[in-house]
């Protein structure tokens, strides 16, 4: 009798135990998985935005986070200045027999600024941006540049991602495939978090909002 109520009390402490955990290792995994896309996130938008000046700067994007780096440490932006002006329109002068002017806008090289300054001021953060921001992690990101093709135009594409099973590699595995099937306007739908894209123009993030802006 004894030893029918010992495990009596062992089956209801295993399904108490089996019971907790599916009501609270959902809201565990939940919490930690949104704590390192945030993480991760901010690396994603550094090296976007890194993109995007490197772009301005040489029309293309950057293959390797060596060129990347290379390019913050010693790349200038060029300060421009619009403005308005006229000219005499020789021939319409010459037809009209009156003095006509024809308006035009001129642009003047003001001057230069570091990338690095107007990314990033003193912080070295871009030197470690590649690296997966996730305590027991040792990789980077993947990152590829290519050209792709619209309307005859070859025009300059990057992706840069990152796999969920390495985010969160140490979590519920059950959880985990759960999560790499996530289709929901509230969660970061496929196996990846990334930004950009290699087939369409698209330099935006695939996370939601309540992540922080996806778009700049």
């Amino acid at each position: 009798m004894k030893i029918l109520k010992g495990l009596l009390w062992v089956a209801i402490i295993g399904l108490s135990y089996m019971v907790y955990k599916s009501v609270v290792g959902p809201v565990e995994f939940n919490k930690v998985k949104e704590e390192r896309y945030i993480k991760t996130i901010t690396n994603l938008k550094d090296i976007r935005n890194s993109q995007l000046a490197y772009r301005t700067v040489t029309g293309k994007f950057a293959n390797t986070f060596d060129e990347l780096v290379r390019f913050i440490d010693t790349a200038h932006f060029t300060i421009t200045q619009r403005r308005d002006s006229s000219i005499v329109d020789k021939e319409m002068t010459k037809r009209y027999g009156v003095t006509t002017y024809k308006d035009l806008l001129v642009i003047d090289t003001i001057g230069t600024v570091p990338v690095k300054d107007s990314l990033f001021k003193s912080s070295t953060r871009y030197k470690t941006m590649m690296n997966i921001p996730i305590e027991g992690v040792n990789a980077k990101f993947e990152m590829k540049a290519d050209l792709i093709t619209q309307n005859n135009i070859k025009i300059p594409v990057f992706e840069v991602k990152v796999a969920k099973d390495i985010l969160l590699f140490d979590q519920d595995k059950n959880l985990l495939v759960q999560e790499n099937q996530v289709v929901s306007v509230d969660g970061v739908n496929g196996t990846h978090l990334k930004v950009g894209s290699l087939t369409e123009v698209n330099t935006n993030g695939n996370w939601p909002k309540i992540f922080g802006s996806n778009d700049e």
